[in-house]
């Protein structure tokens, strides 16, 4: 009942927050051609101003926002748990960062999850709450355009989701991809990795062994375009979940303008959660791909080794 109302409200709160003043001077007021704000969101961010000749997107503005929040959460929790004052903050924050350490390390095992789990665990909190922040009102509301009866028609909003621009996505899986290549060349090292990708695996041998290191140096050439692409398919994943989102929103907030407080209801409810799984899978498949670089034979085959005494006791 309560995601109800929220969502309820934020659909409502989102025609009332429309109305803005007029662009002030000095503000860039032009969005990419042929592309305007309000009904039809913009594929690229707009730029809002430039700083030191640095073009700045709304799409930034909320992403600082989002930052700025949680930097100020962590350094409450920080104070709170100093002061030995236990409450729901760090309850909460408690209980997510024991979640997410176990859920990684069932995937990774503790020994990877430990040492990865600061920047894995950092991209799951900062996409979950960018994703939620971007369907607060004002988001894609509030800005500059012109009216339109007794509307004002938005066309250059001054926040918009932080995921909804490809730049920032593109930015988390640069990110992701060069912790990926630190960790695998500390853990395996360059001849680790080399062995990763082109060595056969099996004992074959003979011909069969001649074959299989043709087959996996073909294998090994797949695999370092994989590898090459990884960045750009977490980016491009979260980016257009995310994306597709926020224009179905746009579009069920203005396709019947008597019925906007009650259309996107429903659907507010649905990004809740879809900004919750773009979150898991993201970091999910970040782990997925340092565990496959970083994990060793040797140790996946002696545990499975030590297990076998115990299933023959059991007989």
């Amino acid at each position: 009942m309560c995601a109800l109302l929220f969502a309820f409200l934020f659909g409502a709160a989102d025609l009332s927050l429309a109305e803005a003043p007029p662009a002030p001077q000095g503000v860039a007021s032009e969005v990419p051609d042929g592309e305007e704000g309000g009904e039809h969101l913009s594929i690229r961010a707009p730029v809002v101003f430039t700083l030191a000749g640095v073009p700045v997107t709304n799409s930034m503005i909320t992403g600082w926002l989002a930052a700025c929040i949680l930097v100020v959460t962590a350094a409450r929790f920080r104070y709170l748990v100093q002061a030995g004052r236990h409450t729901l903050l760090t309850g909460t924050i408690e209980a997510l960062v024991i979640f997410l350490h176990g859920f990684l390390s069932d995937i990774m095992g503790a020994k990877l999850a430990q040492k990865t789990f600061w920047l894995l665990g950092s991209f799951f909190v900062y996409i979950l709450f960018s994703n939620w922040l971007g369907l607060f009102p004002g988001i894609g509301s509030i800005g500059w355009g012109h009216a339109n009866g007794h509307i004002l028609k938005v066309t250059l909003p001054l926040f918009r989701g932080v995921n909804a621009d490809l730049n920032t996505t593109l930015a988390l899986g640069t990110l992701f991809f060069v912790f990926w290549f630190a960790w695998a060349w500390k853990e395996s090292g360059p001849l680790g990795i080399l062995k990763h990708i082109f060595a056969p695996k099996g004992g074959s041998t003979g011909v069969m062994r001649v074959v299989l290191i043709v087959v996996f140096l073909a294998v090994g050439l797949l695999e370092i375009l994989s590898i090459v692409v990884r960045p750009f398919s977490l980016a491009i994943r979260l980016y257009g979940n995310i994306f597709a989102g926020e224009v179905m929103l746009e579009t069920m907030l203005h396709k019947v303008p008597v019925l906007g407080w009650l259309l996107p209801v429903p659907f507010y409810l649905m990004e809740v959660l879809v900004g919750l799984i773009q979150a898991l899978v993201f970091m999910l498949l970040s782990a997925v791909f340092v565990m496959l670089i970083c994990s060793h034979e040797g140790d996946e085959g002696h545990s499975e080794q030590g297990a076998l005494p115990d299933a023959g006791q059991h007989k």
